[in-house]
C-alpha cells in the first residue's frame, strides 16, 4: 500500500477552515477547476455515506463519504467509479488541527492506493502536488473571499 502525503499551515483558525470543507459538497467553493457539485439522493454534505458527483476541468468524478469527525475536524472518502489514475484500493483523509501559538491551522492530505510498482513513485508525487495545489487553492479562494467566506455550495442533492 502506498500513500501520497502533503502539510501545510494555514494562518487561519482551525475551526474556520473546517467549516469551510466540512461540506463535502463544498468542493467548487474552495478547489478551484471544480465546477458544479451535487449531493446524490438527497443526502447532506455531511452524511457519513453521501456521494460528491462534481465536474473537475470537465471530468465527472464520483466520491463517498466514508468518515466524519468534528472532534477531529476530519473527513475521510473514496472514489464511487475509477479514480482519476490508475490505482486501486484508494482512500484519501483531510484533517485540520489547532496550532497554538498564533491561533493557526495546520492541514494534512493524504491518501493510501496500490498501484503497479513501476509507476509509485510517479502517482505518489502526482497526488502530492494535487493536494498541495488544492489546499493552495483554499488559501487563496479564503484571501480573496475575507469575512464573507465561505459561500456553502447547495447540498439538497437538487
Amino acid at each position: 500500500m502506498a500513500e501520497a502525503y502533503y502539510s501545510t499551515v494555514f494562518e487561519h483558525p482551525a475551526d474556520e477552515i473546517w467549516k469551510i470543507i466540512r461540506d463535502f459538497n463544498n468542493y467548487p467553493v474552495w478547489v478551484g477547476g471544480a465546477g458544479e457539485s451535487r449531493i446524490e439522493h438527497g443526502k447532506s454534505g455531511d452524511t457519513i455515506g453521501a456521494v460528491r458527483n462534481v465536474l473537475y476541468q470537465g471530468q465527472r468524478i464520483r466520491q463517498r463519504l466514508l468518515a466524519q469527525s468534528d472532534v477531529e475536524r476530519s473527513q475521510t472518502y473514496e472514489f464511487c467509479d475509477a479514480p482519476t489514475l490508475p490505482v486501486t484500493g484508494f482512500r484519501a483523509t483531510l484533517r485540520v488541527t489547532p496550532v497554538v501559538d498564533g491561533d493557526r491551522a495546520f492541514v494534512e492530505w493524504w491518501a493510501t492506493f496500490d498501484c503497479e510498482p513501476l509507476c509509485l513513485g510517479e502517482f505518489t508525487e502526482t497526488l502530492r502536488i494535487r493536494f498541495g495545489n488544492w489546499l493552495q487553492s483554499l488559501r487563496e479562494s479564503m484571501a480573496s473571499q475575507g469575512a464573507g467566506f465561505p459561500a456553502v455550495a447547495d447540498s439538497s442533492g437538487g
